[in-house]
């Protein structure tokens, strides 16, 4: 778009969209005590039905609120594309902030508040932009399902999984689909920026290490002692040296970097290259292992009472491909005396960065940004594309398109104090997906 044209309907009211679903307070605290999604996914109800958009209403238990809305295509041959996007919010402590975090303040050009990159932004620009396709009267190619759903930061179980599994219905023919974490710009320099589209996410395993022993008094010897044993397991795990292990997503990622920034790719140290993306490495620098951190220990009741079991607990991330090597791994280094059990165990994804909607991508950004050339990446955290995979085939990207400035430390805005988004990234993003959605 040049500084001459006209912003359209979804530029002009994505930032008042994003404002208003911040101000909505929708904390997952992950225990059931938070307030739930219901008041957001009463907006966005209320901003659908302003233009005659009609929505699915799906409580998965009291005030767990999802949004599931359709939009015919003009070729029902074509396969179904679903657009998602998470209503809950990591919490935020007030007292760490500069501003109240769920004001939705806007200063510097800058929406801040929990949320405005994870994922209310998204949120907002899927609404705008569907808005203004609903005003204009234009129809997409294929049909599109849109998703507004609940408790993504605490595993899904009141969103995704619910609806996969109690309302498959809602995404009939969807093969595809994008949501968080992918879309966003590393500059270069002027004239070359990178955006990284997500196509690749590393399993979980967290785990809990239990050794069971003798219990006995503390001033007396004793050789079967399930602390010593927990103990060594968790230092063996944790000082464990993971080698560097390249999946396809992450050797074509440093390649196409080190293009970008004219240096060579070595295998055996790729850290020049993950030193030139500066903070996003905080994205993508535990991509190139699998990772194992011990986070919880556990054992006793007194001082002098040796017990009889002790018990810690791992949070493990594995590459896509490379399951079987990581849990083989893991038991060897627990010991004989060490069993685990897992506390929540998910999927690694992993698809090719090639197809008509990757195409629809790229041709969508290099049309509002000429110096764009996108490039695939690898997240060590996990997002819904996890769920709809596993339970609906559906193959995920993660694609929030977002031109960002140069010297923006976008890693730190996730889960992070004064999460903020800038406001002419949403106008880029809301072009960005007209374009994609619309042609595709």
């Amino acid at each position: 778009m040049t500084p001459a044209e006209p912003m359209t309907p979804a530029e002009k009211e994505v930032a008042d969209l994003c404002v208003e679903l911040i101000r909505v307070d929708s904390s997952n605290y992950g225990d059931g005590s938070g307030p739930g999604e219901r008041a957001a996914a009463e907006v966005v109800m209320s901003r659908l039905a302003e233009v005659g958009i009609e929505a699915t209403y799906v409580e998965s238990e009291p005030g767990r609120g999802n949004v599931v809305t359709r939009i015919e295509g003009t070729d029902p041959s074509l396969p179904a594309l679903l657009v998602h996007g998470h209503l809950d919010v990591v919490p935020a402590n007030a007292d760490d902030w500069s501003v109240d975090p769920f004001a939705g303040e806007v200063r510097d050009g800058y929406i801040w508040g929990r949320g405005a990159v994870d994922m209310k932004d998204m949120d907002a620009m899927m609404l705008a932009v569907l808005r203004q396709i609903k005003r204009e009267g234009r129809r997409p190619r294929r049909d599109l399902v849109f998703a507004w759903v609940a408790d993504e930061e605490a595993g899904g179980v009141y969103g995704a999984k619910y609806l996969t599994a109690h309302h498959p219905e809602l995404f009939e023919g969807v093969t595809e689909a994008i949501s968080e974490v992918g879309g966003y710009s590393l500059e270069v320099d002027p004239s070359l920026r990178l955006y990284l589209i997500e196509t690749a996410q590393k399993g979980l395993a967290w785990m809990k290490l239990i050794a069971d022993g003798t219990a006995g008094h503390g001033s007396m010897l004793n050789d079967d002692n399930a602390v010593t044993e927990v103990a060594k397991a968790v230092a063996r795990i944790g000082d464990h040296d993971w080698p560097l292990t390249y999946t396809p997503t992450v050797r074509r990622f440093l390649t196409e970097v080190a293009d970008a920034f004219g240096i060579p790719f070595d295998e055996e140290n790729p850290q020049p290259i993950l030193d030139r993306i500066g903070p996003l490495v905080r994205f993508v620098g535990a991509t190139l292992r699998h990772t194992t951190n011990p986070t919880q220990l556990g054992a006793g009741y007194k001082s002098n009472v040796i017990p009889g079991q002790a018990t810690a607990v791992v949070d493990g991330r594995f590459l896509p491909g490379f399951e079987e090597d990581f849990f083989k791994t893991v038991d060897g280094l627990l010991g004989p005396k060490v069993r685990r059990e897992f506390i929540h165990h998910d999927i690694a994804l992993e698809t090719s960065f090639d197809g008509a909607l990757v195409e629809s991508m790229i041709a969508a950004l290099k049309e509002e940004d000429p110096a764009a050339r996108a490039i695939p990446y690898c997240m060590s955290g996990g997002t819904d594309n996890k769920t709809f995979f596993a339970d609906l085939g559906v193959r995920g990207f993660g694609f929030v398109p977002l031109r960002l400035p140069a010297d923006m430390d976008f890693a730190a805005m996730f889960h992070g104090v004064d999460e903020r988004v800038p406001v002419d990234a949403l106008q880029f993003g809301v072009r960005v997906l007209d374009r994609l959605l619309l042609n595709y």
